[in-house]
């Protein structure tokens, strides 16, 4: 993380607004789709909610520490945080949902699938709110945001 007393912000760093929402949007298109996935192998009784409690609590705390590696900067002058863009995430999150898909195409393989998509709720669900409650964290700091 860096800060920056600079008056002006550049204009594309202006766009960084967004992004959490951005990453809350993609989360909910993820959630969606593999909780329709699921859905289906948990009422026939292919898969089981311990299966997947086992595979998503450990990614959320993976996913919540991980917040670390979001780069951020603080405009003290502005009073904004920007983020950018993490590649190792999206490379981890790609090859995740690509190893879910093959899983998901070989016969008997069904089962490592759901636990596959578990894990990736889980990195996403943990990593988002982590970046939320660090970003609440560098506000009141830099008392971008006043406590009570």
């Amino acid at each position: 993380m860096t800060i920056s007393t600079a008056q002006e912000t550049p204009p594309v760093m202006r766009r960084s607004r967004a992004k959490i929402w951005m990453r809350t949007g993609i989360l909910t298109v993820f959630g969606t789709l593999f909780g329709l996935a699921l859905y289906p192998d948990m009422v026939s009784g292919v898969f089981h909610w311990s299966f997947a409690l086992g595979a998503f609590l450990p990614c959320l705390l993976i996913g919540f520490w991980i917040r670390r590696w979001v780069p951020m900067q603080v405009y003290l002058a502005s009073q904004h945080i920007t983020l950018t863009f993490d590649r190792s995430y999206f490379v981890l999150i790609l090859f995740l949902v690509a190893t879910k898909v093959t899983a998901g195409l070989i016969p008997g393989m069904t089962i490592w699938a759901d636990v596959i998509m578990c894990m990736i709720l889980g990195l996403m669900i943990g990593r988002l709110s982590g970046i939320c409650l660090r970003v609440r964290d560098l506000k009141i700091k830099h008392s971008f945001l006043v406590t009570k």
